[in-house]
């Protein structure tokens, strides 16, 4: 069950900042931002870790799908984390399991828990390819089972 989950349940975690045009007239940061907060931490896993240069790479990871759970609030200026987790990889597709929360270190409950789905593309054709080797060698260092 997501609200189970912790930090500990995540094998990569990123460190992320919020700016202050990321809370919301509530004072909480707007739903949006977490998705971008999502997609900031897996490109920049991918880009620094493998050294890929995503604009001149001859392939795109597409987003197909996206979803998020929110349990707690989180504002900005508290430092973040996204912790991500990757539950299926596929031929041309792969499946994260996200989280975020605050970057207090140990063992903490999630503030959200969301899911991603990356589709590789030839960057010219558009069509589905294999997920690169390098990524998905990757990849394989942050599975854990699925649901």
């Amino acid at each position: 069950m997501p609200t189970d989950l912790t930090s500990r349940d995540f094998p990569v975690h990123w460190p992320v900042l919020t700016r202050w045009t990321d809370n919301d007239m509530f004072g909480h940061l707007n739903n949006a931002v977490y998705y971008a907060l999502f997609d900031t931490a897996i490109n920049a896993w991918i880009t620094t870790t493998i050294g890929v240069d995503p604009l001149e790479a001859p392939w795109l990871g597409v987003v197909a799908e996206s979803g998020c759970q929110y349990f707690a609030e989180l504002k900005f200026p508290d430092p973040l984390t996204v912790g991500l987790a990757v539950t299926r990889i596929g031929t041309s597709s792969v499946t994260y399991r996200l989280s975020l929360f605050p970057a207090a270190g140990g063992d903490v409950p999630v503030a959200a828990v969301g899911h991603w789905v990356h589709v590789y593309v030839d960057r010219e054709a558009r069509r589905p390819i294999p997920i690169p080797d390098p990524i998905r060698d990757l990849l394989e260092t942050a599975r854990v089972p699925s649901d």
